[in-house]
């Protein structure tokens, strides 16, 4: 869940681990792991190289070696199957105990420190990748997620919701960060910057880790989510289970909407390996010639135009799509014995090299990275758990794969499309209904009737707008499509990283042209899986009149911004909205998001000065309240923590709250650790990844982290500096992350109104006081759930999410 957010791991020497989801490949030693090294003592100026953690001993069924040829199997017939509960209930049940005792994940960590974290100076306690490491650190928080899958607290579909979020993420984990390392690894890079910490070593820890995490979220699935499922007439079916009539009626439904699509493709001497795009789903076909009593292997793809789910008669039965395939393989394999039939899929690398300094168009660039990224190398291959053993080997070398590339999965593949199953409609297995509020000033205000009472009512005082607790469409969209067709306005500035499919944002744009007025847009082609998305946008917003910029060479820009000028009586005023998330839709109804709707003319003038930096040729160093990156925003974040460190020092307390998705950038880091030091109280609301170590003796006692993982993706940015009574806060698009202050354009916006900065400490306190969904970071690098006592509130028991939806409804007024 990345800014796609829906939408972000390490390693160790390998092994064998008895089950058929945990299965691990044989090493191969001729790509063996790097050796790493342990130190007994640590300097205060080094760490010691990476040491794995012990293994944790499960005793399993089997372990499959992709490596050892296993023997024909004569019968019976091995076909995709939904497979009964039992086969990892033991796992499962381990895990849940342990999960009863600790409520801590993960469990099993695949590295820890082999040394006293205490012992290094800060310099290294900020920067060490031996404390820290960006790849485990996302699979600890999609861990966090995987959780909510588990938890019996969570609505049923919705927990099968987060079996394909977690998926989901996995899947775009392996094509950017682990497409990333596998690349350094092709260039032959030891990657000085991380020293003991080669991309091989770094792989061995992934694979590790992911393979207990898919067989945790396989276990989940199968032993406890589907059973319950059926329980309430929600089932998958297996082929083999099917009357005689579901049969004839399916196999109907075969010949006329799915055989005339499938292409079965061989592989022998004259049909080479076939190419296998990304994600899709595939059967690998193991056949025999009755002919020549030769085995040969094919493949067959799903096709994605079809639903996977296959509606039986009963409304609530469905089958998968590859069983029905697997059922009908005689009539593409006429006059063939087929002897085996398993499905597979691949992840492919989506960090392609980039040279954007020698590029002459950047929309060119990505159109041809678009292109190169269809068929770059593959880096994770997902194959069921019973896949004959001796098809392996065949598999591995057409795609060039090594063994921590090969994940047995136990039951579904592309778990992502269980999105489709969960939208059924049964109300008691889902979240409580919330329909978004509008805020009592915008009430009744529409763009289609006089669309000037939006700045009549912006005029009267800032707004602040809470997605989705507040209605995207009424505040935000509104501003947008106020701005279009309000004769009064004059020109409209936007910045677009992310939008949905449809989007009336963009819609709106290109009426605003259409109506005469001056449309500037910056579209940001570089936004990682949206690049193909942006481009179309860009193309079209050109066509209709309006002045595209495709981005900064260098730079992604990843502010969230929309101005307006409108003519008025005593002249131009800029109008504006300015946020902590994208013009998006679709996803302002899952992400939380803040934005201020204002006309403030000092912050409008710092955005017409920040406009025109990245539309036209401008090198803007100096703004009035804008905090903007890579310009200012890192250091002035520092003197604010210098600021907390002196008034703690002199007596007066120090205290800041900063709220954000990720905490990396090891100079901050430092900061907050002398922060600590010198006795300022810092409470750290990071949902993902987070370098700094709480609760260290000396060190960082007087920090507390937590991550909020809920119903809602927590995506806004708040961050509070007490300031000696004279309190300071400041919303924006920025992580405390190295990329987002050294090589993003952000931009933050400090918050003045006193009726605002009261809304927003309600914010963060009852984030620090969620009891519901919080996770706390321990010293050790593990989080710890919070769990509700008995005198917690009906309130503080639902945590901030909930708190939150009571407390709009309360306040403003109904959408629509």
């Amino acid at each position: 869940m990345t800014d796609s957010d829906v939408s972000v791991l390490l390693i160790e020497e390998i092994e064998h681990v008895d089950a058929v989801t945990f299965a691990e490949p044989r090493p191969d030693k001729r790509n063996g792991a790097a050796k790493t090294s342990q130190r007994n003592g640590v300097g205060k100026s080094k760490p010691a190289k990476p040491t794995p953690a012990p293994k944790a001993k499960r005793a399993r069924a089997r372990t499959h070696e992709p490596s050892a040829p296993a023997p024909t199997p004569a019968a019976p017939l091995i076909t995709p199957q939904v497979p009964p509960p039992g086969h990892l209930a033991e796992l499962y049940h381990d895990f849940l105990r342990e999960w009863e005792r600790t409520h801590t994940l993960p469990q099993n960590p695949v590295y820890t420190p082999a040394f006293d974290l205490t012992a290094l100076a800060l310099d290294a306690l900020s920067n060490a990748d031996e404390v820290y490491n960006r790849e485990l650190s996302w699979l600890d928080f999609n861990w966090r997620v995987l959780h909510e899958a588990v938890d019996p607290r969570t609505p049923l579909l919705e927990r099968l919701k987060f079996i394909a979020i977690t998926s989901s993420n996995l899947d775009e984990y392996f094509s950017k960060r682990v497409g990333g390392l596998k690349r350094q690894k092709a260039a032959g890079m030891a990657n000085l910057t991380l020293e003991g910490w080669a991309p091989d070593v770094q792989l061995q820890l992934i694979a590790r880790a992911v393979r207990e995490m898919v067989a945790i979220e396989s276990a989940c699935l199968h032993e406890d989510i589907l059973p319950q499922l059926a329980e309430h007439g929600i089932r998958l079916v297996n082929y083999t289970d099917l009357d005689a009539a579901e049969r004839e009626r399916l196999a109907d439904y075969f010949r006329r909407e799915v055989y005339p699509i499938l292409t079965p493709l061989a592989v022998d001497p004259g049909h080479p390996f076939p190419f296998i795009s990304n994600l899709t789903l595939s059967l690998g076909v193991v056949l025999i010639d009755p002919a020549t009593g030769e085995r040969q292997f094919a493949r067959v793809k799903v096709p994605p135009t079809r639903p996977r789910w296959v509606q039986l008669q009963h409304q609530m039965h469905f089958l998968p799509l590859e069983q029905l395939i697997a059922a009908h393989l005689d009539m593409l394999f006429r006059g063939m014995e087929i002897v085996a039939v398993f499905p597979f899929r691949v992840t492919r690398n989506a960090d392609l090299a980039r040279n954007e300094e020698e590029a002459d168009d950047l929309l060119d660039m990505i159109s041809e990275e678009l292109r190169e990224r269809r068929f770059a190398p593959v880096v994770r291959l997902e194959v069921d758990a019973n896949a004959p053993a001796d098809i392996l080997p065949l598999l591995q070398s057409q795609l060039h794969l090594e063994n921590d590339d090969v994940y047995f999965v136990h039951g579904l593949l592309r778990r992502a499309d269980l999105f489709a199953l969960a939208e059924i409609n049964l109300p008691h297995l889902k979240y409580e209904p919330y329909t978004p509020t509008v805020p009592s000033r915008l009430a009744g205000i529409s763009s289609k009737g006089r669309p000037s009472e939006l700045f009549n009512a912006i005029r009267q005082g800032d707004l602040l707008v809470h997605h989705p607790y507040h209605s995207f469409q009424s505040t935000t969209q509104l501003f947008v499509e106020a701005a279009a067709r309000d004769p009064q306005v004059l020109a409209i500035k936007q910045t677009i990283y992310r939008t949905s499919d449809n989007s009336p944002i963009v819609a709106a744009l290109i009426d605003a042209a259409g109506r005469g007025k001056q449309v500037a847009v910056l579209v940001e082609v570089k936004a990682r899986f949206d690049e193909a998305k942006n481009v179309e946008w860009a193309r079209k917003l050109e066509e209709a009149g309006c002045h595209v910029a495709y981005g900064l060479v260098g730079l992604k820009t990843h502010c969230k911004m929309s101005l307006a000028i409108r003519q008025e009586e005593d002249g131009l005023r800029a109008y504006y909205h300015i946020g902590t998330g994208n013009y998006n839709a679709k996803t302002s109804a899952t992400y939380t998001d803040l934005g201020l709707l204002s006309c403030n003319a000092e912050i409008g003038a710092d955005l017409m000065d920040l406009f025109n930096y990245l539309t036209g040729y401008s090198y803007q160093v100096d703004y009035r309240k804008l905090l903007v990156a890579p310009v200012n925003m890192r250091q002035r974040f520092l003197e604010l923590i210098d600021q907390e460190i002196r008034h703690a020092l002199a007596g007066r307390g120090g205290r800041v709250i900063a709220k954000m998705n990720g905490l990396e950038d090891s100079t901050i880091v430092r900061k907050l650790y002398e922060a600590s030091q010198a006795g300022v109280s810092i409470d750290l609301i990071v949902r993902g990844n987070c370098r700094l170590r709480p609760g260290l003796p000396g060190i960082s006692e007087n920090i507390r982290v937590i991550s909020i993982i809920g119903r809602y993706l927590e995506h806004s940015r708040i961050f509070y500096f007490a300031n000696n009574g004279a309190p300071l806060y400041y919303i924006g698009s920025a992580d405390w992350m190295r990329r987002n202050l050294s090589a993003r354009v952000e931009a933050a916006v400090l918050i003045e109104d006193p009726r605002l900065q009261e809304y927003l400490h309600m914010i963060l306190q009852n984030s620090l006081d969620d009891q519901r969904h919080a996770w706390e970071l321990q010293p050790d690098g593990r989080y710890r759930q919070r769990q509700p006592s008995v005198g917690n509130s009906a309130l503080e028991a639902g945590g901030v999410q909930y708190y939150l939806m009571q407390h709009t409804r309360m306040t403003s007024t109904l959408a629509g």
